[in-house]
């Protein structure tokens, strides 16, 4: 047995998580008994719980199992920005090449109709909100960042906006961005509430087991050791993310890298005043290091930025602590008005990179199936990554995966310590380059 030795902690106070607009509708069930399932699904993200959703539509018979260390809705999936990006999102690109990038448009829009689906279906309040994005830039020598999106969405004959100055201040209630790209498909919503919306929706061939974390593996029997059950299966999907390397699913490909948010308490109505007439938004950053940020729909303001390599896989209340006070910086230069409102939350989060942004998606050895890296957008592509993972653990074959097989061939990384080195060399690097987009 493999014994795992980091695991996925609660890195802070999970803002969407706490603030989830409705009361869980399941309960919260642990592996307690030795138990042998026809498949396992290891790690409970967007992926994970598309791959185990969309394996029991296909196989209605099979005995299916979706495991992780940790609640439903408290795992890096429910602490990221509350983005479904429908559009490429990759900044650093080179050349546009728009065959790739409209399939990779088709695929986070099939996403974002399976997860619409699913949250009509559950009826419960995500605060989903079809409200587009803004990327934006607050330097001047970051419009070339823009431009060269809007060449992308030239490409793709994609509808989109550009705005300036005080057009671009009337819609976001501060005048901090100087110019903006405007598209209209993205959506907004509370992802912690999300990832439960769609594990509460999992058929009834699905043992869903949390705060279940997995001590020990075996993949050539496909063996997980918890703390009180050992559990089985004639087929493991380890969708595991930044973690997949621990479990012996992949060698030298993975970079993950922490980041970390804060939210406010909800603006009182006098505060509010200075986003008359604004509807909630959610802004991405012209520079990839730079600051992500939201007016939720329930009056709260979001920032996101600082970026870390911890090999441990975990954060400290030191650095925590140290990423609030970037954060309140970030949110005074925005907000200078509105200074005093506090931090009602604060928190760390992994995204999970490779060198070439793509993903591991590949049978790693008989009956064991890997799906890992969704490099920052995480909703939709580990939504669609996770529905074809089932397609080819069942032999459906199509040509929206023979894309996905085609494209998930992520590069070599070195292995530590050269690649923690390495890696907060980068990006520290991104960091200053950003400057005002920090």
């Amino acid at each position: 047995m493999r014994k795992i030795k980091r695991m996925p902690a609660i890195d802070g106070q999970l803002g969407w998580y706490e603030t989830v607009p409705f009361q869980r509708p399941m309960p919260v069930q642990h592996a307690e008994k030795d138990e042998h399932f026809d498949i396992i699904v290891a790690g409970g993200g967007f992926s994970g719980l598309a791959t185990a959703g969309r394996l029991a539509e296909l196989q209605p018979d099979a005995k299916i199992a979706l495991v992780d260390a940790l609640e439903i809705g408290q795992g890096t999936a429910g602490r990221n920005a509350g983005f479904i990006i429908d559009l490429p999102h990759n900044l650093d690109a080179d050349e546009p090449n728009p065959d790739h990038d409209a399939k990779i448009r088709d695929l986070n829009c099939f996403a974002i109709e399976r997860l619409k689906h699913i949250q009509e279906q559950q009826g419960l309040n995500v605060r989903w909100h079809a409200a587009g994005k803004y990327l934006a830039a607050h330097e001047e020598k970051h419009f070339c960042n823009l431009a060269a999106f809007t060449t992308t969405l030239d490409a793709m004959a994609e509808k989109y906006e550009v705005l300036d100055g005080n057009d671009l201040a009337k819609k976001l209630g501060t005048p901090y961005y100087k110019r903006a790209v405007y598209t209209p498909g993205n959506i907004l919503m509370n992802p912690a509430a999300l990832a439960i919306t769609v594990a509460s929706a999992l058929p009834k061939n699905v043992s869903l087991l949390e705060n279940t974390p997995i001590r020990s593996v075996d993949l050539e029997n496909k063996t997980l050791q918890t703390d009180k059950a050992k559990l089985t299966a004639d087929t493991l999907v380890l969708a595991t993310n930044a973690f997949t390397e621990e479990f012996g699913g992949c060698r030298n490909k993975l970079a993950p890298v922490f980041t970390y948010a804060s939210m406010t308490r909800p603006l009182t109505s006098s505060e509010m005043a200075q986003f008359k007439g604004v509807e909630p938004w959610g802004l991405t950053s012209a520079h990839p290091a730079g600051t992500t940020v939201r007016l939720t729909p329930d009056n709260r303001l979001f920032i996101r930025n600082t970026l870390d390599f911890l090999p441990e896989l975990s954060s400290t209340d030191a650095l925590i602590g140290k990423a609030r006070e970037k954060h309140r910086r970030s949110y005074i230069a925005r907000f200078p008005k509105l200074k005093d409102v506090p931090f009602e939350f604060s928190w760390g989060g992994m995204l999970c990179m490779t060198m070439n942004h793509e993903s591991v998606f590949k049978q790693h050895a008989p009956g064991v199936y890997v799906v890992a890296a969704m490099n920052g957008v995480g909703v939709a592509k580990g939504t669609y990554l996770g529905n074809y993972m089932a397609e080819y653990i069942s032999g459906i074959q199509s040509t929206e995966l023979d894309f996905i097989l085609k494209n998930s061939n992520p590069s070599w990384v070195p292995s530590d310590p050269m690649r923690t080195v390495a890696a907060r060399i980068r990006l520290s690097f991104e960091e200053r380059l950003a400057k005002g987009e920090v």
